[in-house]
């Protein structure tokens, strides 16, 4: 049976001045939603998926999902130093519960923005 959950994903103080957002899509046919600049502040952003995990948002494979999201340029900011992208890992999220949330670093050892896969992943904890 297929059921829905929904994922809070909160960036800890991620530098100040750079546009985030959720992908979806994949490849370059692809829309970054959900767009915040930061201000140094945490951004929390909000993703309902299908359980088991697929559709838009979706990318990898059935062993490896994740979410991507969109920093500076790639996030469609004009003129940011920043173009990376952050691998938010999907597993370990089981579907028993309708919320699970995790904290990801904002910032990297460079002193820009977090990307890549986040090492390490602290995981998903459900939400009540």
């Amino acid at each position: 049976m297929e059921t829905e959950i929904t994922l809070h994903i909160t960036l800890l103080a991620p530098p100040a001045g750079v546009d985030f957002g959720l992908q979806r899509g994949r490849g370059h046919h692809y829309e970054t939603i959900g767009i915040q600049r930061s201000t140094g502040a945490d951004l929390t952003f909000l993703c309902t998926l299908p359980f088991p995990l697929r559709g838009p948002f979706v990318q990898g494979p059935p062993t490896g999902r994740f979410l991507y999201l969109d920093i500076g340029t790639a996030a469609g900011q004009s003129g940011s130093p920043w173009t990376r992208r952050l691998k938010v890992p999907l597993t370990g999220l089981t579907g028993d519960h309708p919320a699970y949330q995790t904290q990801i670093p904002g910032q990297a050892r460079d002193g820009g923005p977090t990307c890549a896969t986040p090492k390490p992943f602290a995981g998903w904890t459900p939400l009540s």
